[in-house]
């Protein structure tokens, strides 16, 4: 894939001194690190290696990746190996895509919050989904969830919402057989989405009356009880929204879509298009318009551009995918287990290892052939951070960047 013609880490390495400078004071040691890591990401600043192809003389010179989660160079390669350990977990069903989203009002308070409020929104949204499940008026069964956190729109706006991917069905309450959901239908929207408005409401206001809840600026008279109650009265009245999408044609699809929302950051490198005075200029979809007309161009002041990008960043040790139900850490491997067996299909394991032995002896191509041959590359130095390499590929004085995500 080429490198594209600009990147985020060009913008901050171009503005980002300037703007750090005229917000000292007002960026969290957090922001400060992310900014650092992209800007040096497959850089000399944090070394590399140099690799001679066996077969021609073709050299190229790599340097290491910051594989911080908020960079968008390095959530490729982390998405492949996420997708990589989830694809064993997969059972042969149709698999939903449903979306929880918070309302403006909480978005804004969340903000101040996100430690707090977006672990609400993961467990009451999983609550929600679990319990709907569970009623034998719906579904009956225990089901499987993984959610991802995003907290952005496309225009990088503040957006808390997650994205869980479902299998249509699960494991009877008594745990003697598969319960599948109706076709193309999973659970009511409607019924999701006034749980959800309950038990994340009922979550907020005990972590407000526990003091976890801080407020500042246009929000600090919320701290007060009694004005926090009546800041959220109107939300008890309306519409959450709740979004569940049609089923996916199989398991390659569901891996293919996750890999789409695992690992996405704020703003891709390909949706950038300019760096002026005017601003950064980048593609992005509004949703509200029809959908022939929803791709539009923007362009945002540098200042502001950073800002929204460095809104997005989670706090330290944040888990933004998390498992839930049949596929929650402590027991995922036995109920993955028992779903197999109640529908009637291999266990994973026995499948790769069947496909491990009659590949053993097959010779496996090279994992970065010679973009000239296609021979093996074989690593000739190392050098590290800020260090410069001794070798220098034999084509070119220049240094190749590869971008491996």
């Amino acid at each position: 894939m080429p490198r594209p013609t600009l990147e985020v880490a060009d913008i901050f390495r171009d503005r980002g001194p300037a703007w750090r400078k005229a917000n000292a004071g007002h960026v969290s040691l957090g922001q400060l690190k992310v900014m650092s890591a992209i800007e040096s990401c497959r850089t000399a600043a944090l070394g590399g290696h140099v690799a001679r192809c066996e077969n021609c003389p073709h050299t190229q010179i790599s340097y290491n990746s910051c594989r911080n989660r908020h960079c968008p160079k390095c959530q490729g390669a982390a998405a492949k190996d996420w997708l990589a350990a989830r694809e064993a977990d997969l059972l042969p069903v149709p698999y939903y895509h449903v979306v929880f989203t918070l309302p403006a009002a909480v978005a804004d308070i969340a903000y101040q919050n996100k430690a707090v409020i977006y672990d609400i929104l993961f467990k009451a949204s999983a609550e929600t989904l679990t319990t709907i499940a569970a009623d034998p008026s719906h579904l009956g069964a225990r089901v499987g969830i993984t959610s991802v956190l995003h907290t952005w729109g496309s225009a990088m706006t503040h957006h808390p919402h997650v994205h869980m991917i479902v299998p249509g069905g699960g494991i009877s309450l008594d745990g003697q057989r598969w319960v599948a959901c109706r076709p193309g239908f999973f659970l009511p929207v409607r019924v999701l989405s006034r749980l959800f408005r309950r038990l994340f409401m009922e979550r907020l206001l005990a972590a407000h009356k526990a003091g976890r809840l801080k407020f500042f600026g246009d929000h600090a008279a919320l701290a007060n009880a009694q004005a926090f109650a009546a800041y959220l009265a109107p939300l008890r009245r309306a519409e959450w929204v709740v979004y569940a999408k049609r089923p996916f044609g199989g398991p390659e699809a569901v891996l293919a879509y996750l890999s789409r929302y695992t690992h996405r950051v704020a703003i891709s490198n390909s949706r950038l298009i300019a760096l002026g005075d005017k601003g950064v200029t980048f593609r992005w979809k509004d949703y509200r318009a029809d959908a022939h007309e929803r791709q539009k161009v923007m362009t945002l002041a540098i200042g502001e551009f950073i800002r929204r990008f460095l809104s997005h960043v989670l706090p330290q040790g944040f888990h933004r995918i998390r498992h839930y139900g049949l596929f929650a850490s402590g027991t995922r491997a036995g109920n993955i287990a028992r779903a197999r067996e109640l529908l009637a299909v291999p266990a994973a394991q026995s499948e790769a290892a069947d496909t491990n032995c009659a590949e053993a002896d097959e010779p496996k191509p090279p994992a970065h052939p010679c973009p000239c041959c296609g021979g093996r590359m074989v690593i000739i130095e190392t050098f590290e951070r800020g260090s410069s390499p001794r070798y220098r590929p034999a084509a070119s004085p220049t240094v190749i960047r590869i971008d491996t995500s």
